[in-house]
């Protein structure tokens, strides 16, 4: 995983021509990049990210942010009643409830990593 300027990109080594490819992940515009090198991949990743904001500022769009911080989710009825209980229990909202769940579970796996 790479980050710059908020923008997170995933990383791929394709072995038959020797070749690192990345792919910016939290955008719907495609943004990719490649490099033989850690340090030609990085530079590659700063330019692909730089040049999509340049792209944008062009033809005066705002480029997409990184991430909205909204999140929806679809669920069954009894497990969102399940869950809107155990909120209400813990004198919580849905939405705090369910970002605290989160929060731990990112915070557990993360330090398994």
């Amino acid at each position: 995983m790479m980050e710059y300027k908020g923008y997170i990109a995933k990383v791929e080594f394709d072995d038959r021509p020797g070749v690192f490819h990345g792919e910016v992940l939290n955008l719907r515009d495609v943004v990719t990049f490649e490099g033989k090198t850690v340090a030609e991949l990085r530079k590659a990743f700063r330019e692909s990210v730089d040049d999509y904001l340049e792209f944008c500022a062009t033809r005066k769009e705002a480029p997409e942010k990184p991430f909205s911080g909204r999140f929806v989710l679809r669920l069954d009825p009894n497990p969102h009643r399940a869950i809107a209980t155990k909120g209400s229990l813990e004198n919580k909202s849905l939405n705090a409830w369910v970002q605290e769940v989160l929060q731990g579970a990112l915070r557990s796996r993360l330090t398994r990593a």
